[in-house]
This record gives structure tokens, sequence and C-alpha cells, in this order.
């Protein structure tokens, strides 16, 4: 059975910069006409389920996340260039994204909290688009619920491949370990982010990585 590795964009793969969170912030004043007050918690929450957070903390009942998303979409779209003016990769991602690129038993693609055209243009701009199976993804539009990206991923890579995947996530946060586990997905995590390893084996995760730079080890994580 072929794994079908899921990663995580933020802090796994890269850091973006904060650009994507100013276009929100830029996006949020502009479609709602209220000024920003409180900045949540991004890492690990899906973009749906941020957006109904900021919508209740703003007090704004009268915008949908869709007209809100289709505004923030296009606010990126003027400022993909300075992904990576401004951010960078994580450690080691690349030659892992290029060893697993080279074997058939693997499709990697992406399960992020980030809306689909913000996870490509984050991806994109590393230069890294070839290595994911974007198509068969699971994305923050799917639902608030982290799981449930998860769950769709498997299903479009099932459906599309017309076989069955071992899943395997791969993230930084809390919230990427629990999703892995609700999904009986092999739950990889790296202390790349704001979560401690500590936190993170507490968690459930099965194995727990300072970062990527261990080829190696990274390697048999994700395909052992």
């Amino acid at each position: 059975m072929r794994r079908l590795v899921m990663w995580d964009i933020d802090y796994t793969l890269l850091r973006g910069g904060g650009v994507a969170a100013q276009a929100w912030r830029q996006a949020f004043t502009e479609v709602t006409g209220v000024a920003w007050r409180d900045t949540p918690i991004f890492g690990g929450r899906t973009d749906l389920d941020i957006c109904h957070g900021v919508f209740a903390a703003h007090g704004v009942t009268d915008c949908t996340p869709e007209r809100f998303f289709e505004r923030y979409v296009a606010i990126v779209d003027t400022v993909r260039h300075e992904f990576a003016e401004q951010g960078e990769l994580m450690p080691g991602v690349r030659a892992v994204l290029e060893h697993l690129g080279d074997r058939p038993d693997v499709v990697q693609t992406l399960v992020t909290g980030n809306v689909p055209e913000v996870a490509a243009a984050k991806v994109a701009a590393f230069g890294l688009s070839g290595s994911f199976d974007a198509e068969v993804g699971g994305y923050g539009t799917d639902d608030s619920v982290r799981a449930t990206l998860v769950r769709r991923c498997r299903e479009r890579a099932e459906a599309k491949y017309a076989e069955p995947f071992r899943p395997v996530v791969i993230g930084d946060t809390v919230n990427d370990v629990t999703a892995a586990l609700a999904n009986d997905a092999v739950a990889i995590a790296v202390a790349t982010g704001a979560t401690p390893a500590a936190e993170l084996t507490a968690a459930g995760a099965h194995v727990v990585l300072p970062d990527l730079t261990d080829l190696e080890a990274a390697i048999k994580a994700l395909t052992g």
C-alpha cells in the first residue's frame, strides 16, 4: 500500500513572513468596514474556523466567509512575490521533498488550513508546486475542523488513484497531530513552529523531529 504524505504548510514547509496575515487584516477591513482589533491564533487552524472567530470577535454579522475569501485571495495574488522575500523554507524541506518525489510508493499532497489559492501561492513562491498533487489536498475552505481536511484528502486521493493509501500527516501543531490520529493516520510532528517537542509528543505524535535536516531520520519517519 502506497503512502499518502499530507504536508502542512506554515512552519512545517515554510515561513511566510507574515504576508498572508497582513493580507487577511487588509481584506477584513475592506470587506466589512470594521477596524481590525483582535488578532487570532492562526497556527493549526483552518481559515474557515479563523474567519468565523474573527467575525464573531468583531461583531460582524453581515458578511460571508466566501465574500471575505474572494477579497483575501485577490490581495494575496498582488503580493505573492513577498512570501519568498520575507519568508523562508524550513530547514531540510527541499531535500526531503525531492527524495520522496523520486519514490513510486509515495504520493505527496497538502493538508493545510490555508484556502487553496493561498496555499498554492505559498508553495509556488519557493518553487515547490511540482512536489505535490494539490488536486487531492485538504484545504481551509473544506471545513472548520482540521480532522475533516485529512479525511477529505484521503477520499480524494483514493478516488483519483483508485487505490487505498496509508495516510501520513506531517505538521508542527497539536491540531495537526490530533487531526491525524482522528483519521488513523501516522502523525509526524516537527518542532519548527511555536509548539514545543514535548507538547507534540504528549498530543500523541508517533514521531517528533526537531526539524527535517536529518534526511535519513525524516525519510524513515515518513515512510518507515
